[in-house]
């Protein structure tokens, strides 16, 4: 059984290569994960052309995330047997593909969807080759930084979504804006290091797939509840008499928080390396109660619940991902597949779940269960950290 801290390449990694290393992992993340950012920030105008109502862009949505998590598994299994090279160079390239294809052949709501599905597939690809690179060139004392500034990628993708309204939305047109950010992920491309083009390294044996499964199950519920603040708040905060633009601002703040929650969290992690599992159910627990405090009423309860909820509540995904690299450093890519699973299912399934609730029974009703499965959430990370334990001795 191969050590925790172990490094698997041949000879250690170099600092030239950690460098490149990183920053083909923050370009592939990028590139890999803005279509449906992009479709999310120019929502108002694909919707006005292509006649379709907010259910439908939470369709799409859903369905996005829901073919990311079915894509992981075979993904990780590709990256294993090909290399991350190719495996995060093909993703980007689904990914440019699916976006020019928007621009060209996007003419109703569900050929957005069928277009965004390769997307989807180029996603899941490119997460987990970017995860296997860092675990292989970066040194494992920077691997907690490293997969923190990874995952603060997505909060990056969102705020060039936004911007991309109006730069180029309101100026020559929302088709343009999917032709640009193709181009350049295709650009995107050659930022991508040369490393190893096959499979040559053995599959890990022992992988602790009880306690990934149950990591996995902790993931989605946490992904569904965290999601649900990007969807819901503004609309939410309506509701309770609150105007749009301080809810904007506030769920704004909120992505700084954790993009830098993210950042902060994984250099914390490079010096207490076996304590991160715990160190996620203590953020979810926070999420959870900004999450409770979206229910109710006030400007303050707003902001503090969107800080909470979103700033800490989503700030884990780093953490997860370096917890469990560093215990198969040899199938990072088959490993993180199966968690990564999760958060896309939670992607998935949590816009629709919670919001039949507020539809039904409201948006208080809404906040109080996405609380309560976050909840649930770091109870199954504790579950998991004690299994991955046991596997680490």
């Amino acid at each position: 059984m191969p050590s925790a801290s172990k490094q698997t390449p041949k000879t250690a990694p170099t600092r030239s290569n950690a460098t490149r290393a990183t920053v083909g992992a923050l370009t592939t993340t990028i590139s890999v994960s803005i279509p449906v950012f992009l479709v999310g920030g120019l929502a108002v105008q694909v919707r006005e052309e292509l006649d379709f109502s907010p259910a439908g862009l939470g369709l799409v949505v859903s369905a996005y995330f829901g073919v990311s998590a079915l894509a992981s598994i075979p993904a990780g299994a590709l990256v294993e047997r090909h290399g991350a090279t190719r495996i995060a160079r093909a993703g980007i390239g689904l990914s440019a593909v699916a976006l020019i294809a928007v621009a060209v052949g996007a003419r109703s709501l569900w050929s957005l969807m069928v277009i965004l599905a390769i997307g989807a597939a180029g996603n899941a690809m490119g997460q987990l080759a970017s995860n296997t690179s860092l675990s292989r060139q970066v040194p494992a004392h920077r691997q907690g930084f490293t997969f923190g500034v990874k995952q603060a990628a997505i909060p990056i993708s969102t705020l060039l979504a936004g911007a991309a309204v109006p730069l180029v939305a309101l100026t020559v047109g929302w088709r343009w804006a999917f032709v640009l950010a193709g181009l350049l992920a295709c650009v995107a491309i050659a930022a991508v290091p040369a490393g190893e083009l096959g499979g040559t390294r053995k599959r890990e044996q022992g992988q602790a797939t009880g306690a990934l499964v149950v990591i996995g199950l902790a993931a989605m519920l946490a992904a569904a509840s965290a999601n649900a603040l990007g969807t819901f708040l503004v609309s939410s905060a309506v509701s309770h008499g609150i105007g749009p633009a301080p809810a904007g601002l506030a769920l704004t703040l909120g992505g700084a928080i954790c993009g830098l929650a993210r950042i902060v969290g994984g250099a914390q992690a490079d010096r207490r390396p076996d304590r991160q599992v715990g160190t996620i159910a203590a953020l979810l627990a926070c999420g959870a109660l900004g999450l409770a405090l979206l229910s109710v009423r006030g400007e303050g309860a707003l902001i503090a619940g969107v800080v909470l909820g979103f700033g800490f509540g989503w700030a884990w995904p780093g953490l997860m991902t370096f917890a469990v690299v560093r215990l198969h450093p040899q199938s990072p890519a088959a490993a993180t597949s199966i968690t990564q699973t999760g958060v896309y299912a939670g992607g998935c399934v949590g816009p629709l779940g919670l919001g039949a609730i507020a539809g039904t029974a409201g948006y208080p009703a809404m906040w109080t269960a996405a609380s309560i499965a976050m909840v649930l959430a770091a109870a199954l990370m504790l579950l998991g950290s004690r299994l991955l334990g046991r596997y680490r001795s």
